[in-house]
């Protein structure tokens, strides 16, 4: 393979994971606090057998994770929960400790707030979130203070990182924190609110075609390459 063919390569199979992301980011626009990805292409210099004895070629390496707001949907549900600012939820998993924008919780049969998964959420100091079954209303701050019956009862953790290009994503719409996480300043709590995918329709779509086309582009210079080297072999062979 000559040069064009392995920087053409490089190229194609970059183009190929950015589409898997953009079609991760069409199919999750529903989905509650899902965060859209971008990919980031890195430059490396191989050394390949070839003329000159290296090319500069492209690698998509890294998913990057984009944390816009995404529009609140008000749901009227006493455990729905969204966050307006930068902040997550906590939540207990068996695998540790996660992060989450996705408010969709409920309450189980001991009074714990948990997730669709059965998870719990937790409150400031990192202890599972409590709420009397037998309370006849629930009412939750924008600090996150829950009141059962006007008395206070618990406080819905919101916490932040340092970087958020430190957190890895896990299972869509949760986050594994890297370092240590703090109390989040200036996030506000909406009851009966979930909020939405950050995902924009109209620019993912049109990402897609983008990449469609760069792909179908490069698709054809390898088919023209690959006939001009097959006919440079058949003129070869007609000469001998």
């Amino acid at each position: 393979m000559d040069n064009a063919g392995y920087v053409t390569l490089s190229r194609q199979s970059g183009l190929l994971k950015e589409m898997q992301t953009v079609a991760n980011n069409i199919a999750n626009m529903s989905t509650t606090g899902f965060r859209r990805e971008t990919t980031l292409f890195a430059e490396m210099i191989e050394r390949l057998p070839v003329e000159g004895g290296s090319l500069s070629m492209t690698e998509a390496r890294v998913r990057d994770t984009r944390f816009s707001q995404g529009g609140l949907i008000r749901t009227g549900s006493p455990f729905d929960m969204a966050l307006e600012g930068d902040g997550f939820f906590q939540i207990q998993t068996p695998d540790g400790l996660r992060l989450t924008r996705n408010g969709s919780f409920t309450r189980n049969e001991n009074g714990d707030l948990v997730t669709a998964q059965g998870h719990p959420v937790l409150d400031a100091g990192g202890a599972p979130v409590f709420m009397p079954p037998s309370a006849g209303k629930i009412e939750i701050a924008s600090d996150g203070t829950v009141t059962a019956d006007g008395q206070p009862v618990a406080a819905i953790g919101i916490v932040t990182v340092a970087d958020e290009g430190g957190l890895r994503r896990e299972g869509g719409v949760m986050f594994i924190a890297q370092g240590d996480v703090q109390a989040a300043q200036g996030a506000v709590l909406y009851q009966g609110f979930l909020e939405g995918s950050n995902v924009s329709p109209v620019a993912e779509i049109t990402r897609m075609i983008d990449v469609q086309r760069a792909y179908e582009a490069g698709q054809a210079l390898i088919e023209r390459e690959d006939e001009r080297i097959r006919s440079a072999v058949r003129t070869l062979g007609q000469i001998r």
